[in-house]
């Protein structure tokens, strides 16, 4: 009996070739109408610089039709990446290092005679500790008589969501959310501050050219030619444009988070010896979720133990400093998100299908949720049991913080906020889990009345 294909549900519009699933191996197929432009690409030596380089996603050529399909010409299997993840999800360094790979690759490619046909954040994901572009197809050959067609998706995409987090100072990520095609050029023109129109670079690639593709909506023009060198000053302006946008550290509520914890009296230490023992104890731990990374701080104790590490936290400054640290720092093995688990990333795209929600991508063999419950039980209202469940989704093995409510923390919180919640206390947080877990152990936190439980997913 042969094993049945199934076609990946956001790989539908590009004619050159689709993602599927096979045996639960992805694979790319490329089609007979792309041929010319792909052997062009493999044959022109640009693959094999971009692989060097490590800006593209490496993949083995095989030569059979997996599909059945007519128009199959050749079979790829690229590098597995092990966790998708999407723009809306990502600090403003991350878009800004994945806006650069992009030009990067224009101008790369350009020299061998070849162009990037996309310009999407959705074709660039975390691999091996930093980003890559992973979409083979993407690359055509060059004609110089016309422009850039991905010109319009770039600056929708890139340009004008960082151009306003630069003007804002504040992490406007979520917006890729709102505008999963990217943020419309006439909508990034209105909602800059009008002293952007005094930066050359802006004016030209955000509000000339929405108020021209504006034009072009209600008038016919000829086209005309696009040498290789006004592509050039095109990227390289773009790329000046983008290396001088940053967003300003903002000191948030949890930002000095783990400073203030330091000075309590072995509270740190003694939380790291208890995890780091029952991770050593842990058979089989490749992938964990650092869910409430805030900093990262336990999520490079698991790294360190050759251990994939997706470190989610909602407070885009903490995720923000922990890209920058890896990337300086070279660690492989921790992947940076924003998430906010009350309301996480949803499934999105035609029929919510595209996309995954953060709930069905997050699957790993241990998950850390240390000091979250309180922020989540009483910061956000959520009952136990909901919280209990979602755990439950996320990975098999579970190391949670309780964190009582004579804690100095909860105690804060509550100061501006009716006590409300009369069944927050261990017991019933106990049994809302053990629907889900067994405990197999549990350790105050040094001088503290903070209790760490180690909980393994009881199979349903």
């Amino acid at each position: 009996m042969s094993v049945q294909t199934i076609n990946h549900p956001s790989s539908y519009r590009d004619p050159s070739g689709f993602i599927f699933e096979k045996a639960g191996i992805l694979y790319r197929q490329v089609n007979t109408i792309f041929k010319d432009d792909f052997d062009f690409f493999i044959n022109s030596g640009c693959y094999k610089k971009l692989i060097e380089k490590k800006w593209l996603i490496p993949h083995e050529t095989i030569k059979e039709n997996l599909t059945g399909t007519p128009d199959y010409y050749l079979t790829l299997k690229p590098e597995k990446v092990d966790f998708v993840s999407y723009p809306y999800e990502w600090s403003f360094d991350m878009l800004k290092d994945a806006a650069l790979l992009t030009l990067q690759l224009v101008k790369e490619a350009v020299s061998f005679e070849l162009i990037l046909k996309d310009a999407t954040p959705y074709n660039i994901q975390w691999y091996k500790g930093k980003l890559v572009f992973i979409d083979t197809l993407s690359f055509e050959k060059y004609n110089e008589a016309e422009p850039w067609i991905a010109y319009r998706q770039f600056c929708q995409n890139f340009l004008g969501p960082l151009l306003l987090m630069h003007y804002s100072k504040k992490p406007l990520q979520q917006l890729l959310l709102a505008y999963p095609e990217g943020i419309p050029l006439d909508i990034v023109s209105g909602l800059l501050p009008a002293k952007s129109r005094l930066s050359l670079y802006t004016y030209l690639h955000i509000h000339l050219h929405a108020k021209i593709s504006s034009a072009k909506n209600n008038k016919t023009h000829q086209r005309q030619t696009f040498s290789k060198q006004k592509l050039l000053n095109l990227i390289n302006s773009l790329e000046s444009l983008i290396t001088r946008l940053t967003i300003p550290y903002q000191q948030s509520t949890w930002s000095e988070y783990y400073s203030e914890a330091a000075k309590r009296t072995n509270y740190i230490t003694e939380k790291k010896k208890i995890i780091e023992l029952w991770v050593d104890q842990l058979p089989g731990i490749k992938k964990a979720a650092d869910l409430g990374a805030n900093d990262g701080e336990f999520s490079k104790l698991a790294a360190g133990k050759n251990i994939a590490v997706i470190a989610a936290d909602f407070d885009p400054w903490c995720i923000n400093n922990l890209y920058r640290e890896i990337k300086s720092s070279g660690i492989k093995n921790i992947q940076p998100l924003i998430i906010d688990l009350s309301n996480p990333s949803p499934s999105i795209g035609v029929n919510n299908a595209e996309r995954d929600s953060f709930i069905k991508r997050c699957k790993a063999d241990l998950v850390l949720a240390l000091a979250l419950i309180h922020h989540l039980v009483i910061g956000k209202n959520i009952p136990f049991e909901k919280v209990a469940n979602f755990f439950s989704t996320a990975g098999n093995n579970l190391v949670i913080e309780f964190v009582p409510k004579k804690d100095e923390k909860v105690e804060l919180m509550l100061k501006d906020k009716k006590d409300i919640y009369t069944t927050y206390n261990q017991q019933a947080f106990l049994t809302a889990f053990e629907k889900y877990f067994s405990v197999v152990d549990r350790k105050i936190i040094g001088n503290t009345n903070r209790v760490l439980f180690l909980m393994k997913k009881i199979s349903q």
